[in-house]
């Protein structure tokens, strides 16, 4: 009976932790950050803090270093109003258009000044000698879920028709999505914030130097 008392209160004091780190957990936020919409991940993570005097890294007799690896480094340059911006990492460029440059209110149509931005993307990824390009839209929060999936994919295709139009290269190949209000980049209680996140994002490889 001590035996099974012990072993009870055991796994008790574990449940009991196992709950505090569930319930710590704390909701994810919107920030400035750029979004990472399923297949847009960085391809290397943040190093881990290492204790240098543990025995356990110390390397065996004959045993060598691997080479050394460079992690992602991110630039981002936003343009002063904020309407397009530009992020590059060591392996991909994204560009992220406010859909307000691009379409009227609630609209998919372009308007006369998104296809001159549209055609300096197009040139850059001509630069890059990308074949494999995404074109993502987003929209806000505000009205119905269903309604901002429809609208931020029929902007990704429009932004798709120009800049397949641009390149006119069959070796190209497009992934087009609408993602509607998902991956916010901003606080979608405010409309600065709400603007922020009604863009078209279009991403694609670097060339290798």
């Amino acid at each position: 009976m001590i035996t099974k008392s012990r072993l009870t209160l055991t796994l008790t004091a574990v449940s009991v932790l196992v709950s505090t780190n569930l319930y710590g957990v704390t909701s994810a936020r919107a920030d400035g950050s750029p979004s990472v919409p399923p297949g847009t991940e960085a391809t290397a993570t943040a190093p881990v803090e290492v204790d240098p005097n543990d025995p356990d890294l110390k390397l065996p007799d004959g045993a060598t270093l691997a080479g050394a690896k460079v992690l992602d480094i991110k630039s981002v340059v936003e343009d002063e109003s904020g309407d397009e911006r530009r992020e590059d990492t060591n392996s991909d460029v994204k560009f992220a258009l406010q859909a307000e440059v691009l379409f009227g209110k609630d609209s998919a149509r372009l308007s006369g000044e998104a296809r001159s931005r549209i055609t300096g993307i197009a040139e850059e990824i001509r630069t890059q000698h990308a074949t494999r390009v995404r074109v993502f839209g987003f929209t806000d929060d505000l009205g119905s879920s269903a309604h901002g999936d429809i609208l931020s994919k029929r902007r990704a295709n429009a932004v798709h028709d120009v800049l397949s139009d641009e390149l006119d290269d069959a070796a190209i190949t497009y992934e087009v999505r609408g993602y509607g209000e998902q991956y916010p980049i901003a606080d979608n209680s405010t409309e600065p914030g709400r603007k922020k996140n009604r863009r078209v994002e279009v991403s694609f490889p670097r060339a290798d130097d």
